[in-house]
């Protein structure tokens, strides 16, 4: 940096803005003088110098100094100079080096809301969100609720973790971090051994409202392992509101990878049990009445289950209007329903109420 800013100072007049390598002249009681080359004389004073002035003490002359323009020409004639305003900017310029370089940082944790982590960088504010955190740190709370989350993030205030710079945002003095970034090139190398449709073994590490975590590693080529999340809707073939219904934490399960991205793996379970709309036909046919209980209601219609992993949807129209389908059917309680339509493959089925 320092010999781009000497070349741009031997070919180009200042500009406010600019930051600038002075060598100091003089300094008086509250003010310091720095040689600009071709350019002229700076000077810091004023404000500028009382807010600098643990920054700028020990300076002598001939020692150099990076300072930023913010007056090209004052009554004296001379260049007014910042330091502060230089030193965020070189601040910023060095932050951006890192974060290009993917270095490796460590920042202690100030303090937490229910979004993620707050930190401080050089003195400029710094977040690390909770889809950054690393596997072992997310917080895997059940239902997911926003003060479990955030009671968990609190046990992190105090503490320092490895980090690295995610993005960088100087127009609004933001930084955001990730801490799972340092690990996703290791990741990436250990799914190199795994596909699309392999079968792993594997522990539930966590759950939230929306799935379960997984961790793996079969190939035993790290002492890192890699870990998947198993979304709700891949938990069975039955509708469930409640991962717990299905999996407990520390449990042992077999599970399908159904998708890889970059250092993201999909896991699914139902997808190694039968599916029960295979053999549908064999069971159900269109025009048949069945016995169904309704288990939720949704703006198109209701839900009606006829086995634990087979429901269907009796649409709104059904029944004329909103209120008189809550008038004529209640969740939990079963009734007759007529099959209009079986959609084996989208594994839909039409019904109305007989």
């Amino acid at each position: 940096m320092k010999n781009i800013l000497e070349k741009e100072n031997l070919i180009k007049p200042a500009r406010v803005g600019d930051i600038m390598e002075g060598k100091v002249i003089n300094r008086g009681k509250s003010s310091l003088f720095l040689d600009l080359g071709p350019i002229g004389t700076g000077i810091i004073y004023g404000k500028e110098f009382l807010e600098s002035k643990n920054k700028i003490r020990g300076l002598k002359p001939g020692d150099a100094i990076f300072a930023k323009v913010i007056d090209l020409e004052n009554e004296e004639g001379f260049i007014e100079m910042s330091v502060k305003g230089a030193a965020a900017e070189i601040t910023w310029d060095i932050l951006e080096q890192k974060k290009d370089k993917g270095e490796l940082i460590q920042v202690k944790i100030l303090g937490a809301n229910k979004g993620g982590l707050l930190a401080e960088i050089s003195g400029i504010s710094a977040f690390l969100p909770v889809s950054q955190l690393d596997s072992e740190h997310y917080p895997k709370v059940e239902g997911g609720d926003p003060q479990k989350i955030q009671q968990e993030l609190l046990k992190f205030v105090g503490q320092e973790l490895e980090v690295k710079i995610f993005d960088l945002k100087p127009a609004t003095q933001e930084i955001i971090l990730s801490e799972k970034a340092k690990k996703q090139d290791l990741i990436k190398e250990l799914l190199k051994n795994y596909k699309k449709d392999d079968e792993v073994e594997g522990e539930i590490t966590g759950l939230t409202d929306f799935g379960a975590f997984v961790k793996f590693n079969e190939e035993g080529t790290s002492p890192e392992f890699i870990e998947g999340l198993i979304h709700i809707s891949e938990l069975d073939w039955k509708i469930i509101e409640d991962p717990s219904e299905v999996v407990k934490v520390g449990q042992k399960v077999k599970a399908k990878i159904i998708d890889i991205v970059g250092d993201k793996v999909s896991l699914s379970l139902k997808a190694l049990k039968e599916n029960p709309w295979l053999k549908i036909d064999e069971k159900y046919k269109k025009g048949d009445a069945v016995d169904g209980k309704v288990t939720k209601f949704n703006p198109f219609g209701v839900f009606v289950q006829l086995t634990p992993e087979i429901q269907g949807l009796c649409h709104i129209s059904e029944f004329g209007s909103q209120a008189k389908m809550q008038e004529r059917v209640e969740i939990g309680k079963k009734y007759k329903f007529e099959i209009l339509l079986i959609d084996p493959k989208e594994h839909k089925m039409s019904l109305k109420p007989v």
